[in-house]
């Protein structure tokens, strides 16, 4: 996702999301959106069944066993299978959504923080604060995303935490430039001069003033690139360099049963297939959100 195909957003709608019936309309808007609110029941099925995982997973998904390797979808006692180690797929999955998840909200959480405050400094305040903000931001545009990411998270080591920390610095220029753009936008709003020439300082106008209108977008953005930040995550931990073994996690499973794709296909989908719901009912959800609020103009 662009942040340049978010438009600019209309003055009237900046005032109006600091009132409570606005957020009532959004709420009307969400609820009237079957797909949206579909999207949202299955990213709330697939959350509750991560943070659960120690109370529904049947097995250990650690627990290996050679003479079980490779069994087929509806085995008595693995109702998915089991992978090439003999481990029950579904406890796998259960526990790997755990781990899939954390590294998606993780480093998008580290980048709202970081970027959200670069973004809302460099445009409020302008002049060379904002050139010397956005000038650094636009040398990671450089790189494609993917390719940052598999080359910060070589430099780093493999490991969870190194990957997080890799996924950070991916995220954080977009969300540093939709934030930028959207406090510019605010800060020649009339309700901002009017506080300025009441003389409240820079904390106050940014607290007060700026923060209620601009981390709408922000939020809305950044729920965008939960999807993207999961098959990142996926995609280092298949390549080796997120998620060690012998943790369960989508993109490590899919790389240990890509051996048993010819073996056992079904079986060898499933981490892709949690990734591909995750991901695309993630960004299903966003747009949904986006249109409610009706940021684009």
């Amino acid at each position: 996702m662009d942040p340049s195909e978010l438009g600019p957003i209309p003055p009237d709608q900046m005032k109006a999301t600091r009132t409570p019936g606005y957020w009532r309309l959004v709420g009307g808007r969400i609820l009237a959106d079957r797909v949206t609110l579909v999207c949202l029941a299955l990213l709330a099925l697939i959350v509750a069944s991560a943070v659960f995982a120690d109370l529904l997973a049947p097995l250990d998904p650690l627990k290996t066993s050679m003479v079980k390797r490779l069994k087929p979808i509806g085995t008595p006692g693995f109702l998915l299978g089991t992978d090439e180690l003999g481990r029950d797929i579904l406890s796998r999955l259960l526990f790997g959504g755990r781990m899939s998840l954390l590294m998606g909200i993780w480093p998008v959480a580290n980048a709202l923080v970081v970027g959200g405050l670069l973004g809302i400094v460099a445009g409020f305040f302008g002049g060379r604060v904002n050139m010397l903000i956005m000038r650094t931001v636009d040398v990671f545009y450089a790189f494609p995303s993917v390719l940052l990411a598999v080359a910060i998270s070589g430099a780093l080591g493999s490991g969870m935490k190194n990957a997080i920390v890799a996924l950070t610095i991916v995220f954080v220029p977009p969300l540093v430039r939709i934030a930028e753009t959207v406090t510019t936008q605010v800060r020649s709003l009339d309700f901002v001069e009017a506080a300025r020439a009441s003389g409240a300082g820079s904390p106050t106008i940014i607290r007060v003033h700026l923060l209620p209108n601009v981390m709408g977008p922000i939020l809305v953005y950044a729920s965008g690139l939960i999807s993207v930040s999961i098959i990142l995550a996926s995609g280092l931990s298949f390549l080796g360099l997120g998620v060690e073994p012998p943790q369960a996690e989508w993109g490590l499973m899919l790389n240990t049963l890509r051996q048993a794709i010819y073996v056992q296909p079904w079986v060898a989908v499933l981490p892709g297939l949690m990734i591909f719901v995750t991901s695309i009912c993630c960004n299903l959800a966003s747009d949904g959100l986006r249109n409610a609020m009706e940021i684009k103009q």
